[in-house]
Protein backbone atom coordinates (compact mmCIF):
# COMPACT_ATOMS: atom_id res chain seq x y z
CA UNK A 1 0.00 0.00 0.00
CA UNK A 2 1.27 3.61 -1.06
CA UNK A 3 2.50 5.45 2.51
CA UNK A 4 0.02 8.55 2.58
CA UNK A 5 2.17 11.89 3.84
CA UNK A 6 0.24 13.81 6.64
CA UNK A 7 1.66 17.20 5.08
CA UNK A 8 2.72 18.08 1.99
CA UNK A 9 4.10 21.61 1.84
CA UNK A 10 4.24 22.96 -1.77
CA UNK A 11 7.09 25.58 -1.89
CA UNK A 12 10.53 25.48 0.39
CA UNK A 13 10.49 29.22 0.52
CA UNK A 14 10.63 31.30 4.02
CA UNK A 15 6.61 30.25 5.01
CA UNK A 16 7.22 26.96 3.64
CA UNK A 17 10.08 26.12 5.10
CA UNK A 18 8.98 27.17 8.22
CA UNK A 19 5.85 25.41 8.79
CA UNK A 20 7.55 22.32 7.51
CA UNK A 21 9.80 22.26 10.90
CA UNK A 22 6.61 23.65 12.87
CA UNK A 23 4.97 20.02 11.44
CA UNK A 24 7.73 17.78 11.82
CA UNK A 25 8.51 18.93 15.14
CA UNK A 26 4.71 18.09 15.62
CA UNK A 27 5.56 14.35 14.75
CA UNK A 28 3.83 14.59 11.65
CA UNK A 29 5.21 13.35 8.63
CA UNK A 30 6.02 16.41 6.28
CA UNK A 31 7.24 16.75 2.53
CA UNK A 32 8.46 20.30 1.95
CA UNK A 33 8.49 20.36 -2.33
CA UNK A 34 9.60 22.92 -4.82
CA UNK A 35 10.11 23.47 -8.48
CA UNK A 36 13.56 25.78 -7.71
CA UNK A 37 17.29 24.26 -6.99
CA UNK A 38 18.71 25.64 -3.81
CA UNK A 39 20.42 27.48 -2.65
CA UNK A 40 19.56 30.25 -4.98
CA UNK A 41 19.67 33.66 -5.28
CA UNK A 42 15.66 35.55 -5.39
CA UNK A 43 15.24 39.29 -5.56
CA UNK A 44 14.15 40.04 -2.00
CA UNK A 45 14.92 43.28 0.22
CA UNK A 46 16.79 40.76 2.58
CA UNK A 47 15.81 42.84 5.69
CA UNK A 48 14.01 40.43 8.56
CA UNK A 49 12.32 43.72 10.32
CA UNK A 50 12.21 43.72 14.44
CA UNK A 51 8.75 42.05 14.38
CA UNK A 52 10.00 39.26 12.97
CA UNK A 53 11.57 38.39 16.16
CA UNK A 54 8.97 37.25 18.14
CA UNK A 55 8.10 34.99 15.10
CA UNK A 56 11.06 33.55 14.79
CA UNK A 57 10.90 32.05 18.77
CA UNK A 58 7.21 30.90 18.29
CA UNK A 59 8.19 28.82 14.98
CA UNK A 60 11.24 27.39 17.31
CA UNK A 61 13.69 28.91 14.74
CA UNK A 62 15.20 32.48 16.35
CA UNK A 63 18.53 31.05 18.03
CA UNK A 64 19.58 29.00 14.41
CA UNK A 65 18.75 32.37 12.68
CA UNK A 66 20.38 34.50 14.83
CA UNK A 67 24.14 32.59 14.35
CA UNK A 68 23.78 32.97 10.32
CA UNK A 69 26.02 36.02 10.93
CA UNK A 70 23.32 38.71 10.29
CA UNK A 71 23.97 42.78 10.57
CA UNK A 72 22.14 44.66 12.44
CA UNK A 73 19.94 47.68 11.11
CA UNK A 74 18.67 50.29 13.48
CA UNK A 75 17.21 53.26 10.89
CA UNK A 76 15.94 53.67 7.27
CA UNK A 77 17.14 56.77 5.28
CA UNK A 78 15.16 57.62 2.21
CA UNK A 79 16.67 59.45 -0.55
CA UNK A 80 14.33 61.40 -2.97
CA UNK A 81 15.34 61.91 -6.70
CA UNK A 82 16.33 65.69 -6.21
CA UNK A 83 18.62 64.95 -3.14
CA UNK A 84 15.82 65.28 0.01
CA UNK A 85 15.97 63.41 2.58
CA UNK A 86 14.03 61.93 5.57
CA UNK A 87 15.40 59.20 7.69
CA UNK A 88 13.33 57.13 10.24
CA UNK A 89 14.44 54.69 13.31
CA UNK A 90 13.18 51.27 13.47
CA UNK A 91 11.52 49.76 16.33
CA UNK A 92 14.19 47.87 17.40
CA UNK A 93 17.16 46.13 15.63
CA UNK A 94 16.12 44.69 12.51
CA UNK A 95 18.64 41.89 10.73
CA UNK A 96 19.94 42.11 7.12
CA UNK A 97 20.38 38.63 5.91
CA UNK A 98 20.77 37.18 2.65
CA UNK A 99 17.58 34.69 1.18
CA UNK A 100 20.32 32.78 -0.04
CA UNK A 101 21.76 32.00 3.69
CA UNK A 102 18.32 32.10 5.47
CA UNK A 103 16.88 29.28 3.10
CA UNK A 104 19.50 27.16 3.43
CA UNK A 105 19.24 27.26 7.37
CA UNK A 106 15.53 26.99 7.30
CA UNK A 107 15.83 23.84 4.85
CA UNK A 108 18.34 22.54 7.85
CA UNK A 109 15.68 23.47 10.39
CA UNK A 110 13.09 21.37 8.43
CA UNK A 111 15.44 18.32 8.04
CA UNK A 112 16.71 17.84 11.40
CA UNK A 113 12.92 18.42 12.78
CA UNK A 114 12.22 15.27 10.39
CA UNK A 115 10.43 16.90 7.07
CA UNK A 116 12.08 15.53 3.85
CA UNK A 117 12.94 17.98 1.18
CA UNK A 118 12.45 17.61 -2.64
CA UNK A 119 13.60 20.28 -5.03
CA UNK A 120 13.95 20.42 -8.78
CA UNK A 121 9.78 19.03 -8.54
CA UNK A 122 7.24 20.97 -10.41
CA UNK A 123 3.49 20.45 -9.38
CA UNK A 124 1.22 20.41 -11.89
CA UNK A 125 -1.86 19.41 -9.83
CA UNK A 126 -3.73 19.04 -6.57
CA UNK A 127 -6.74 16.93 -6.85
CA UNK A 128 -9.16 16.31 -3.47
CA UNK A 129 -9.41 12.91 -2.66
CA UNK A 130 -11.85 10.64 0.36
CA UNK A 131 -8.48 10.73 2.45
CA UNK A 132 -6.34 14.20 1.49
CA UNK A 133 -5.19 14.75 -1.76
CA UNK A 134 -3.84 13.37 -4.91
CA UNK A 135 -0.88 15.62 -5.66
CA UNK A 136 1.01 15.27 -9.26
CA UNK A 137 4.48 16.28 -10.17
CA UNK A 138 7.09 16.05 -12.54
CA UNK A 139 10.65 16.05 -12.45
CA UNK A 140 12.10 16.00 -16.08
CA UNK A 141 10.63 13.71 -17.88
CA UNK A 142 9.50 11.86 -14.86
CA UNK A 143 6.06 11.66 -13.80
CA UNK A 144 4.34 11.09 -10.30
CA UNK A 145 1.40 11.09 -8.09
CA UNK A 146 1.88 11.36 -4.03
CA UNK A 147 -0.73 11.61 -1.65
CA UNK A 148 -1.19 13.55 1.73
CA UNK A 149 -3.65 13.82 4.44
CA UNK A 150 -3.12 17.44 3.82
CA UNK A 151 -1.54 20.33 1.18
CA UNK A 152 -0.21 23.78 2.08
CA UNK A 153 0.40 25.86 -0.90
CA UNK A 154 3.52 28.30 -0.32
CA UNK A 155 4.82 28.81 -3.53
CA UNK A 156 5.30 32.25 -3.69
CA UNK A 157 4.00 34.96 -5.59
CA UNK A 158 3.57 32.33 -8.62
CA UNK A 159 0.98 32.79 -10.91
CA UNK A 160 0.40 29.35 -12.46
CA UNK A 161 -3.12 28.63 -14.21
CA UNK A 162 -4.90 25.46 -12.79
CA UNK A 163 -3.78 25.56 -9.21
CA UNK A 164 -5.21 26.85 -6.28
CA UNK A 165 -4.50 30.71 -5.69
CA UNK A 166 -4.29 31.37 -9.20
CA UNK A 167 -5.51 34.95 -9.82
CA UNK A 168 -6.07 36.56 -13.49
CA UNK A 169 -3.93 39.63 -13.65
CA UNK A 170 -5.85 42.96 -14.19
CA UNK A 171 -3.18 43.52 -16.80
CA UNK A 172 0.03 43.16 -17.26
CA UNK A 173 0.87 47.05 -17.93
CA UNK A 174 0.12 47.46 -14.78
CA UNK A 175 2.72 45.18 -12.98
CA UNK A 176 6.37 45.77 -11.88
CA UNK A 177 9.83 44.17 -12.53
CA UNK A 178 11.86 43.15 -9.38
CA UNK A 179 16.12 43.17 -9.66
CA UNK A 180 18.41 42.45 -7.17
CA UNK A 181 22.60 41.73 -7.10
CA UNK A 182 24.97 42.11 -4.15
CA UNK A 183 27.95 44.47 -4.20
CA UNK A 184 30.99 44.88 -2.68
CA UNK A 185 32.63 48.57 -1.70
CA UNK A 186 29.82 49.83 -0.43
CA UNK A 187 30.28 51.07 3.32
CA UNK A 188 26.94 50.98 5.36
CA UNK A 189 26.10 52.32 8.62
CA UNK A 190 22.94 50.24 10.39
CA UNK A 191 20.77 51.79 8.39
CA UNK A 192 18.79 50.54 5.15
CA UNK A 193 18.51 53.07 2.55
CA UNK A 194 15.91 53.77 -0.08
CA UNK A 195 16.47 55.62 -3.18
CA UNK A 196 13.38 57.21 -5.45
CA UNK A 197 13.76 57.96 -8.72
CA UNK A 198 11.44 57.89 -11.96
CA UNK A 199 9.86 54.38 -12.20
CA UNK A 200 10.95 53.38 -9.29
CA UNK A 201 13.20 52.91 -6.08
CA UNK A 202 15.91 50.63 -5.33
CA UNK A 203 16.98 49.76 -1.61
CA UNK A 204 20.61 49.28 -0.16
CA UNK A 205 20.74 47.06 3.37
CA UNK A 206 23.83 45.21 4.62
CA UNK A 207 23.80 42.04 4.91
CA UNK A 208 25.74 39.14 6.04
CA UNK A 209 29.79 39.03 5.19
CA UNK A 210 30.41 42.66 4.21
CA UNK A 211 28.05 42.53 1.69
CA UNK A 212 25.34 44.98 0.76
CA UNK A 213 22.33 44.04 -1.33
CA UNK A 214 20.70 46.09 -3.88
CA UNK A 215 16.94 45.53 -4.89
CA UNK A 216 15.14 47.61 -6.90
CA UNK A 217 11.38 47.63 -8.21
CA UNK A 218 10.81 49.08 -11.09
CA UNK A 219 8.27 49.84 -13.32
CA UNK A 220 8.21 47.97 -16.53
CA UNK A 221 8.83 50.64 -19.14
CA UNK A 222 11.70 51.85 -16.52
CA UNK A 223 13.06 48.61 -16.36
CA UNK A 224 13.19 47.94 -20.10
CA UNK A 225 14.45 51.80 -21.42
CA UNK A 226 17.39 50.99 -18.32
CA UNK A 227 19.71 48.32 -20.16
CA UNK A 228 18.78 44.72 -21.14
CA UNK A 229 20.54 42.49 -18.05
CA UNK A 230 19.99 42.73 -14.34
CA UNK A 231 23.63 44.71 -13.99
CA UNK A 232 23.22 46.83 -16.73
CA UNK A 233 19.27 48.20 -15.36
CA UNK A 234 20.45 48.71 -11.82
CA UNK A 235 23.33 50.83 -13.20
CA UNK A 236 20.40 52.82 -15.63
CA UNK A 237 18.09 53.54 -13.15
CA UNK A 238 20.74 54.49 -10.20
CA UNK A 239 21.57 57.49 -12.75
CA UNK A 240 18.33 58.82 -12.06
CA UNK A 241 18.92 59.92 -8.82
CA UNK A 242 22.40 61.50 -8.13
CA UNK A 243 23.47 59.90 -4.83
CA UNK A 244 22.48 56.36 -5.82
CA UNK A 245 24.73 56.56 -8.77
CA UNK A 246 27.54 58.22 -6.59
CA UNK A 247 26.80 55.24 -4.28
CA UNK A 248 27.18 52.63 -6.67
CA UNK A 249 29.81 54.40 -8.26
CA UNK A 250 33.18 52.17 -7.53
CA UNK A 251 31.08 49.50 -5.56
CA UNK A 252 31.68 45.93 -6.91
CA UNK A 253 28.86 42.95 -8.13
CA UNK A 254 29.37 40.04 -6.60
CA UNK A 255 28.85 37.64 -10.26
CA UNK A 256 26.25 35.02 -9.56
CA UNK A 257 24.18 36.90 -7.23
CA UNK A 258 21.78 38.65 -9.78
CA UNK A 259 18.46 37.64 -9.75
CA UNK A 260 14.91 38.79 -11.46
CA UNK A 261 11.53 38.45 -11.09
CA UNK A 262 8.54 39.31 -13.26
CA UNK A 263 5.57 40.26 -13.03
CA UNK A 264 5.28 41.90 -9.76
CA UNK A 265 1.76 42.51 -9.25
CA UNK A 266 0.74 45.39 -6.11
CA UNK A 267 -1.62 45.76 -4.03
CA UNK A 268 -3.92 42.07 -3.92
CA UNK A 269 -6.06 41.68 -1.39
CA UNK A 270 -5.46 38.76 1.08
CA UNK A 271 -6.56 35.63 -0.15
CA UNK A 272 -5.60 33.18 2.76
CA UNK A 273 -7.55 30.04 1.30
CA UNK A 274 -8.69 28.45 -2.04
CA UNK A 275 -8.81 25.24 -2.05
CA UNK A 276 -5.81 25.10 -0.32
CA UNK A 277 -4.15 27.32 3.18
CA UNK A 278 -2.32 30.05 1.11
CA UNK A 279 1.31 31.22 2.65
CA UNK A 280 3.27 34.07 2.41
CA UNK A 281 3.58 35.45 -0.94
CA UNK A 282 0.70 32.98 -2.11
CA UNK A 283 -1.97 34.56 -0.02
CA UNK A 284 -1.08 38.21 -0.93
CA UNK A 285 2.18 40.81 -2.30
CA UNK A 286 2.93 42.61 0.47
CA UNK A 287 3.81 46.42 -0.69
CA UNK A 288 7.45 46.40 -0.54
CA UNK A 289 7.77 49.62 1.26
CA UNK A 290 6.09 48.02 3.98
CA UNK A 291 9.47 46.49 4.36
CA UNK A 292 8.05 43.18 6.28
CA UNK A 293 7.77 41.12 3.68
CA UNK A 294 9.74 37.89 5.38
CA UNK A 295 7.98 38.85 8.70
CA UNK A 296 4.66 38.25 6.72
CA UNK A 297 5.87 34.84 5.51
CA UNK A 298 7.23 34.03 8.88
CA UNK A 299 4.13 35.25 10.69
CA UNK A 300 1.51 33.51 7.73
CA UNK A 301 3.46 30.21 9.14
CA UNK A 302 3.22 30.51 12.20
CA UNK A 303 -0.48 31.29 12.15
CA UNK A 304 -1.26 28.24 10.13
CA UNK A 305 0.85 25.90 11.80
CA UNK A 306 -1.27 25.28 14.93
CA UNK A 307 -4.33 24.75 13.03
CA UNK A 308 -2.84 22.15 10.66
CA UNK A 309 -1.84 20.13 13.56
CA UNK A 310 -5.06 20.51 15.07
CA UNK A 311 -6.54 19.59 11.94
CA UNK A 312 -4.22 16.35 11.53
CA UNK A 313 -4.95 15.22 15.42
CA UNK A 314 -8.84 15.46 13.94
CA UNK A 315 -9.43 18.38 16.87
CA UNK A 316 -10.43 20.61 13.67
CA UNK A 317 -12.21 20.47 10.81
CA UNK A 318 -10.98 21.60 7.12
CA UNK A 319 -14.22 24.00 7.78
CA UNK A 320 -13.15 25.44 10.89
CA UNK A 321 -9.54 25.13 9.65
CA UNK A 322 -10.32 27.56 6.89
CA UNK A 323 -12.42 30.38 8.88
CA UNK A 324 -9.70 30.23 11.76
CA UNK A 325 -6.80 30.78 9.39
CA UNK A 326 -9.13 33.51 6.78
CA UNK A 327 -9.82 35.06 10.12
CA UNK A 328 -6.38 35.15 11.58
CA UNK A 329 -4.84 36.33 7.97
CA UNK A 330 -7.01 39.55 7.59
CA UNK A 331 -6.88 40.22 10.95
CA UNK A 332 -2.77 40.19 11.53
CA UNK A 333 -2.17 41.72 7.82
CA UNK A 334 -5.03 43.63 6.79
CA UNK A 335 -3.63 47.26 9.03
CA UNK A 336 0.36 46.60 7.62
CA UNK A 337 -1.52 46.27 3.80
CA UNK A 338 -3.47 49.10 3.85
CA UNK A 339 -1.43 51.42 5.26
CA UNK A 340 1.69 49.93 3.76
CA UNK A 341 -0.11 50.66 -0.11
CA UNK A 342 -0.54 54.33 1.12
CA UNK A 343 3.02 54.79 2.04
CA UNK A 344 3.49 53.15 -1.94
CA UNK A 345 1.60 56.00 -3.14
CA UNK A 346 2.81 58.47 -1.21
CA UNK A 347 6.48 57.82 -2.23
CA UNK A 348 5.97 57.10 -5.52
CA UNK A 349 4.28 60.72 -6.13
CA UNK A 350 6.80 62.91 -7.28
CA UNK A 351 4.56 66.04 -6.02
CA UNK A 352 4.54 64.63 -2.76
CA UNK A 353 7.34 63.62 -2.13
CA UNK A 354 8.79 66.83 -2.30
CA UNK A 355 7.27 68.04 0.71
CA UNK A 356 7.76 64.91 3.01
CA UNK A 357 11.19 65.44 4.56
CA UNK A 358 9.84 68.87 5.37
CA UNK A 359 6.78 66.98 7.07
CA UNK A 360 8.56 64.44 8.51
CA UNK A 361 10.94 67.34 9.87
CA UNK A 362 8.06 68.98 11.21
CA UNK A 363 5.84 66.70 12.60
CA UNK A 364 8.63 63.57 13.28
CA UNK A 365 6.18 61.74 15.69
CA UNK A 366 3.42 61.68 13.08
CA UNK A 367 6.24 60.35 10.42
CA UNK A 368 6.99 57.55 12.80
CA UNK A 369 3.52 56.50 13.34
CA UNK A 370 2.64 56.24 9.71
CA UNK A 371 5.72 53.49 9.40
CA UNK A 372 4.60 51.94 12.40
CA UNK A 373 1.44 51.81 11.07
CA UNK A 374 2.91 49.42 8.29
CA UNK A 375 4.55 47.32 11.10
CA UNK A 376 3.34 43.76 12.43
CA UNK A 377 2.48 43.47 16.25
CA UNK A 378 4.69 40.68 18.13
CA UNK A 379 3.22 37.35 17.65
CA UNK A 380 0.74 36.50 20.02
CA UNK A 381 -0.23 39.84 21.28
Amino acid sequence: MTRILDAAVLGAGIAGSSIAKALADKGWDTLLLDRQSFPRHKVCGEFLSPESQSTLHALGIADSIAGLGHCEVERVRIIFEKGSEMELPLPGHAWGLSRYTLDSALHLAALDAGAKLQTGVTVTDVQKVNRGYLIHTKRGSDISVMEARTVIAAWGASQRSGLPGYRRPASIKSSYIGVKSHFRGIAMEPVIELYFFRGGYLGLCPIEGGLVNASALLAREAAVDAGKTILAIISGVAKRNARLHERLRFAEPVLGTQAAVAPVFLNRKPLAWDGLPLLGDAATMIPPLCGDGMSMALRSAALCAPLADRFLREELSLADWQQSFTGSINREFKRPLRWGSLLQWLFGSPMLSNWLPNAARLAPSLAQELVHATRLKPFGS
